[in-house]
């Protein structure tokens, strides 16, 4: 049950006008005593007012104090001796803090009840076991007690009542019903939880054991949002202005190239792409128009790895020919049960799937020109013969083979469906580079660390 609306502050705070009767000013340097009920010498200033609810000359009181472990803070008191009108409220003495305070008090003893409370106006106050919230700006700051909040909020509740029976009878006895059970707090019968939170950071609940921690108060303070800087009148900084940047993740690039088949002016189409639990790759795709060729390419978009890897696949089912597949251009491929190997550089760098790249394997090898015609052997055009037909099993799902992919530039890619658990039927293997393999990688011959002493001096 929330109290906006229900704890109803009264007229406006008296304004203060200067007079020329007597103030009783504390002594100078000393504005900001600690509070206490034995110091004689702390008293209060006081100011001839305007009483805002009848308009005659009323008595503002003025104590500035210090809360111990705390900070300064104003308390403000009016009081018209012609309409009896009387009004009280605090005011931090400085400034808003850096960040704000929550305040988290488990309520469990009677003494609990006495403890110091400091609620500034923007401070919000909760009960979750009643599912009770005081809001922000509801309310004048005060310095009571835990006590005296709930009493405040009784009296709240309690002011229109009366009215309230007349015309919502209903909604009158459901609030009865609640400030029964906030008048049971008081007698503190089971623990309750009291939360005060206030953006400001002003807000303050004692703790009696001080300099030593309290178990039951929990203190945390946190960064306030844009919504509370606006609510305490702050100026929100406006974020620094960075630079767009060009994110080529969400675009495809063009550039000008000629067409390898028939020399004609050709567009290539260049994408970034990036391979879930791998990397970035390059796809680039050019199509002629004059001659129909069509071309797709895939280069790594990393540097070479510090090792080689080794993917190891059993083909168990036709499932598995859905399966995304990374090949760089430094990648070969076997399959043992047929005796297959295709070298480096042979297809090029693809990104398809293992059925694509299967299908691309045996066109590869049926479509050979050295293998077909007349002059091709009899015993060489069966064996090519059987080949793709154990290729064609392998697609369909009726033949289990081993697939393996080797890239000593570890740039290579085959899609873990389980990922990012291991997959059974997948072994990834890292190694180290042989000298032959870092040879044809041109690795041997590069020079990244003290490059700078072979150049020419420049002019």
């Amino acid at each position: 049950m929330a109290a906006d609306g229900a704890v109803e502050p009264g007229p406006p705070a008296a304004t203060a006008v200067p007079s020329p009767a007597p103030a009783r000013a504390p002594a100078p340097g000393h504005f900001f005593r600690p509070i206490s009920a034995e110091d004689e010498e702390q008293q209060p200033t006081e100011i001839e007012s305007l009483c805002m609810n009848c308009y005659r000359d009323g008595m503002t009181r003025l104590l500035l104090t210090k809360i111990p472990f705390f900070r300064e803070i104003i308390v403000s008191s009016f009081s018209c001796e012609h309409c009896g009108w009387n009004n009280t409220e605090i005011q931090s003495a400085g400034r808003i803090q850096d960040q704000g305070v929550r305040y988290t008090l488990t309520v469990r003893a009677p003494e609990d009840m006495n403890r110091e409370v400091v609620k500034t106006d923007s401070a919000t106050t909760r009960i979750p076991e009643l599912d009770f919230e005081i809001p922000a700006f509801s309310q004048k700051g005060a310095l009571t007690t835990v006590e005296g909040l709930i009493t405040r909020a009784i009296s709240g509740l309690e002011q229109d009542q009366p009215t309230r029976r007349a015309k919502e009878e209903a909604v009158a006895e459901r609030i009865d019903e609640f400030i029964v059970k906030l008048k049971e707090l008081k007698q503190v019968a089971s623990p309750f939880t009291l939360i005060i939170d206030d953006p400001s950071g002003n807000s303050f609940v004692e703790n009696p054991h001080a300099p030593r921690k309290d178990d039951a108060l929990v203190i945390i303070h946190y960064n306030r949002t844009l919504q509370q800087e606006e609510m305490l009148g702050l100026q929100a900084e406006a974020p620094e202005e960075k630079p767009e940047e060009e994110d080529l993740r969400n675009e495809v690039l063009q550039f000008n190239t000629n067409c390898p088949e028939c020399n004609a002016p050709a567009q290539t189409n260049m994408k970034l792409v990036q391979i879930p639990h791998f990397k970035e790759v390059i796809i680039m795709a050019t199509n002629c128009e004059n001659c129909g060729h069509r071309t797709n390419e895939v280069k790594s978009g990393g540097a070479v790895e510090p090792l080689g890897t080794r993917i190891t696949f059993h083909i168990t089912d036709l499932s598995d020919m859905t399966r995304d597949l990374l090949k760089s251009e430094t990648c070969s491929v076997e399959i043992p049960e047929l005796e297959f190997e295709l070298g480096m550089a042979v297809l090029g760098g693809k990104f398809t799937t293992l059925e694509g790249l299967l299908k691309d394997i045996r066109e590869l090898v049926t479509k050979n020109p050295f293998t077909l015609g007349d002059s091709s052997n009899p015993g060489q055009t069966e064996k090519l013969q059987e080949f793709s037909q154990k290729l064609d099993q392998i697609l369909e799902g009726n033949m289990k083979v081993h697939f393996i992919m080797n890239d000593p530039a570890g740039n290579s890619y085959l899609q873990n469906v389980y990922a990012p658990e291991d997959d059974p039927e997948m072994k990834v293997e890292r190694y180290k580079r042989t000298f032959d393999q870092n040879e044809e990688l041109g690795l041997n011959d590069m020079k990244t660390e003290g490059y700078e002493t072979g150049l020419a001096p420049q002019r």
